[in-house]
């Protein structure tokens, strides 16, 4: 069974993708900020993706997605961007940055299911 992190501010919005996940089969782990998932991350947590919602106060999923791209140990462990930003220069930006997917919110289980599949097939080429 695949272990999902899931680091998102907003509980409700983690609930919901934690619930999805566990309907495709999945084990999820929700994070409300940053610093706690780049903490258990340190501690020697080990997901098989990270969903990272890019608006977080203080360090956003962008900053994490950084962080996970100039650690050896992280550089290619799959990562899905979770936002309301539909603007295509973040987007962009996150794809750019190392992020292997990226699905706006609200999101269906459709989306999510295509999204990680993606993710995770990146990674075994």
């Amino acid at each position: 069974m695949k272990l999902i992190w899931i680091v998102d501010d907003d509980e409700e919005m983690g609930r919901a993708v934690g619930l999805m996940f566990r309907l495709l089969d999945c084990e999820s782990k929700h994070f409300l900020n940053a610093r706690l998932a780049a903490q258990a991350l340190l501690a020697g947590g080990q997901p098989d993706l990270m969903v990272l919602d890019i608006n977080m106060p203080e360090v956003s999923g962008l900053d994490l997605l950084e962080f996970l791209r100039r650690r050896k140990e992280w550089k290619n462990l799959p990562v899905i961007m979770l936002s309301s930003e539909a603007a295509d220069v973040m987007v962009d930006k996150a794809m750019q940055m190392g992020a292997d997917g990226y699905v706006m919110k609200p999101v269906t289980i459709d989306e999510l299911e295509k999204v990680m599949s993606q993710a995770f097939y990146k990674h075994i080429i």
